[in-house]
């Protein structure tokens, strides 16, 4: 289906040794510690996270999760791999991801939208079948869609929908956690070149229904791929939203490649990110112009390097 500077000596050991060499066996223990150890000196307040429908898509699943620890993530979202799944294969995946230090952030995938009213208790039975699966996986967060505009409803009806809709979800799950975190509910837009019928396309609109939703487990997804080409100006609405931020997802316009190849300044974003101490997580979502696991440690560096630099900083020191 279609998620402060590095230290001189560790920029250019550790994460030159990543980015230029294979370096050493990436699911050792040794390169565990180098990952704690980045992580530690890192000044980026945010985590980073792979999408794992965009890469390494013909591979099995638990090589696919070595590829992602290869490249030096330990976060992995899902969009619903796991929906004909054995008990072996469910097995397997938990094992794996924990051999590799691996942690299931976020997962999608649901059929129905929370802006159709008819939509709305086929999306909680989905919602009810789904999050003993999130559990077995251990998997806090879901993305919920809105579904595609309806012709015989206002966009009012339909935004009121989509608040009900999540008062509705927010009975299943409240006060529920999941691997230590509280169980969310992530609500997304999509831009309108991807989908011309999709009902909720920007940010702003989907802030206004968390907004009423008014609950912590209800939270947005932003996707600065999807927000330029819908209308731009993401900082400004990075700012807005930030206190109902449950996640970012990151991929450049045109070509929803990697950060740096098109139009969207990442490393402003990044820095943005670390000025409003953003905590969640940044998941890249992009087809790699290259070589993949190359292309990822180039984008996490590339995060982890001006989410150290806050904006107001840099501005000083220009």
């Amino acid at each position: 289906m279609n998620r402060r500077t590095f230290a001189q000596t560790l920029a250019g050991t550790v994460v030159g040794a990543c980015s230029l060499a294979h370096g050493p066996d990436l699911f050792s223990e040794d390169s565990m510690a180098v990952a704690d150890q980045e992580k530690a000196v890192s000044g980026a307040p945010f985590e980073l996270s792979v999408m794992l429908w965009t890469v390494f898509t013909d591979l099995p699943f638990e090589q696919r999760l070595e590829k992602v620890a290869e490249a030096g993530y330990r976060n992995v979202e899902l969009v619903g791999e796991y929906d004909k799944w054995t008990e072996d294969e469910f097995e397997r995946a938990n094992r794996k991801r924990k051999e590799l230090g691996i942690t299931f952030d976020c997962t999608a995938g649901l059929k129905h939208g929370v802006s159709n009213p008819e939509h709305r208790e086929p999306l909680l039975a989905e919602l009810r079948q789904v999050l003993p699966i999130m559990e077995q996986i251990e998997c806090p967060s879901m993305i919920l869609l809105s579904g595609d505009r309806i012709p015989e409803l206002s966009r009012e009806a339909q935004h009121q929908s989509s608040i009900d809709t999540l008062k509705a979800a927010v009975a299943l799950v409240e006060g529920k956690s999941i691997n230590g975190k509280p169980v969310r509910l992530l609500l997304e837009t999509i831009d309108p070149e991807e989908n011309p019928r999709y009902y909720l396309t920007e940010i702003v609109e989907a802030l206004d229904v968390v907004e009423a939703v008014g609950h912590p487990q209800v939270q947005l997804l932003y996707d600065f791929y999807h927000e330029q080409i819908t209308a731009g100006n993401l900082i400004r609405k990075l700012e807005k939203s930030i206190r109902h931020l449950g996640l970012v997802h990151i991929a450049d316009v045109p070509g929803r490649h990697e950060p740096g190849t098109g139009e969207i300044n990442y490393q402003n974003i990044f820095r943005k990110l670390a000025e409003l101490q953003y905590t969640g997580m940044a998941a890249m979502e992009f087809h790699p112009s290259g070589d993949p696991v190359t292309q990822l440690r180039v984008a996490r560096d590339m995060a982890l390097r001006a989410g150290s630099e806050p904006l107001g900083k840099k501005a000083i020191s220009a």
